[in-house]
């Protein structure tokens, strides 16, 4: 556990962050209802490393309500929802069917918005069939949360696939405050209007009370669309100036439980895991990356920079290790599929040029890790590998530098595209992901970092880190959304 003794910046931001659960409505205020396309698992909550389930963590209290998608597919999509409580929280679930299943989240979600909004325009697959079958679960959604609504209940919406659920929900009379985080990143108007419904998906933005984006970038994207795209102006209070709208766009950049994390890797320092880890390393310097399987997240071109390092500096063969843990998702979607075979073919090779009979040089794993087993692989790694060719913010960077050991922390390699760039600076080693030499060169140079410069990035990024924290996030955007604002307008679509 870190103190003043062995970590003053921590010590020193500790007390001024608020109390525990700060975010949560007040009572005068009503429950807070959490909403996204997938529930977590009530009987898993505190062990998935999921980066919503982590960031909305301090938000959620006794008598807040969750509410989406069950994770399971039925012949149709239900009309009633699943309820669940579990340590005083509901959890309200609905099976989709799976045809709406199939067009709303393997279709338009991820085959049209996903692509999109990470700009890969040319991985784009839309069909209008998916786009309705999208509007159609929407419509579900707000069909079943709207009688579970109170009157006085604050409703915080998440991400890309449930964009249309405000003005589902306002169609149905619903009047309660209803805020948006996006937690993907938004893209240019230019980019953003290659989308056939891009004016209508924009106006259903402008149905929230409150959208929230990780980044001033992110943010600027969005108000030029809609000024380019729906002629409305910005005030400067954040408030986007058009008939029958009272949206105020934000930043709240998403973070973590910073001080959780580092004890948790602190003691996964005395862990069975970490010892196995380090009689497995034999000494080697650990490079370490951690990962959905996601075309966006730079996996080949950072496999592709390891097999560089080795081969421009032949003296590291043998004495670093590369460990890439990138859990599978949306087997269903077929560029998924195409990676994957991909990331074998690029890991056999590597394994297969460099590789010696006491050294695997990169080793590639597919399952997920629980949380304290990964905050033990943090701390161990010399290098935090973390180069995606898009991101809205990116915790894994955040969840690097808190796992670190302030006397001999390691180095942060990070994409100049992930949404913790724009916190994180020069601090860490911002690399372009698209170039494999400069993610080799930074790995090296990290490597070869010594100790003084190690502890004077780290006070900076742990500075960032414990400052932009996942209770700080929640705290903001409620405080947002529960403002003395008119709530209940409609725009028309």
């Amino acid at each position: 556990m870190w103190t003043s003794s062995t970590n003053p910046v921590i010590d020193k931001m500790t007390p001024s962050l608020p109390a525990r659960h700060g975010g949560q409505p007040k009572r005068d205020q009503g429950r807070l209802v959490i909403v996204s396309n997938r529930v977590p698992d009530p009987a898993k909550r505190g062990t998935q490393a999921g980066g919503l389930a982590v960031a909305v963590a301090d938000a959620l209290t006794p008598g807040s309500l969750w509410f989406g998608w069950s994770g399971k597919t039925a012949r149709k999509t239900a009309t009633h929802p699943q309820i669940e409580e579990a340590d005083g929280i509901t959890y309200a679930t609905i099976d989709l069917g799976e045809q709406d299943h199939k067009r709303f989240y393997v279709g338009f979600a991820n085959s049209t918005l996903w692509p999109l909004l990470h700009f890969r325009l040319g991985l784009i697959d839309f069909k209008r069939e998916d786009y309705a079958g999208y509007i159609r679960v929407n419509k579900a959604y707000a069909a079943a949360l709207a009688p579970l609504l109170q009157p006085d209940d604050i409703v915080w919406i998440h991400d890309y696939h449930l964009i249309p659920l405000a003005a589902e929900l306002r169609a149905l009379g619903v009047k309660n405050k209803l805020g948006f985080f996006l937690h993907v990143p938004f893209v240019p108007a230019s980019v953003f209007a290659v989308l056939p419904p891009a004016k209508d998906l924009l106006r259903a933005l402008c149905t929230y009370d409150v959208v929230g984006f990780q980044t001033d970038e992110h943010l600027n994207d969005f108000r030029n669309a809609v000024r380019r795209m729906l002629g409305a102006e910005i005030r400067q209070d954040g408030f986007i100036n058009m008939v029958g709208v009272n949206c105020r766009a934000m930043v709240v950049p998403i973070g973590i439980d910073a001080q959780h994390f580092a004890q948790l890797a602190e003691r996964a320092t005395r862990s069975v895991e970490r010892r196995r880890m380090e009689t497995s390393l034999a000494g080697r310097s650990l490079v370490i990356g951690v990962d959905r399987l996601d075309y966006s997240k730079g996996l080949p071109h950072r496999f592709r920079g390891f097999a560089k390092l080795l081969a421009n500096e032949p003296e590291l063969r043998g004495r670093v290790h590369y460990l890439q843990i990138a859990a599978i998702s949306r087997e269903e979607v077929a560029e998924y599929q195409t990676l994957r075979r991909e990331l074998d073919h690029l890991a056999g090779n590597v394994n297969g040029r460099f590789g010696e009979v006491d050294w695997t040089p990169l080793r590639y794993m597919t399952r997920a890790v629980s949380r304290t087993a990964l905050a033990g692989l943090y701390r161990a790694a010399r290098i935090g590998l973390v180069t995606p060719l898009r991101d809205g913010m990116n915790l894994v960077a955040k969840e690097y530098v808190a796992a670190q050991d302030p006397a001999d922390p390691g180095v942060l390699v990070l994409s100049q595209f992930a949404g913790a760039a724009e916190e994180m600076g020069d601090a860490a080693l911002l690399v372009n992901p698209y170039d494999s030499e400069e993610i080799a060169e930074a790995i090296c140079q990290g490597l070869a970092m010594g100790l003084d410069e190690r502890r004077q990035r780290f006070e900076k990024l742990v500075a960032s880190v414990f400052t932009s924290t996942a209770e700080n996030y929640c705290r903001q955007f409620i405080a947002a959304l529960t403002a003395d604002t008119e709530s209940g307008k409609t725009i028309a679509l």
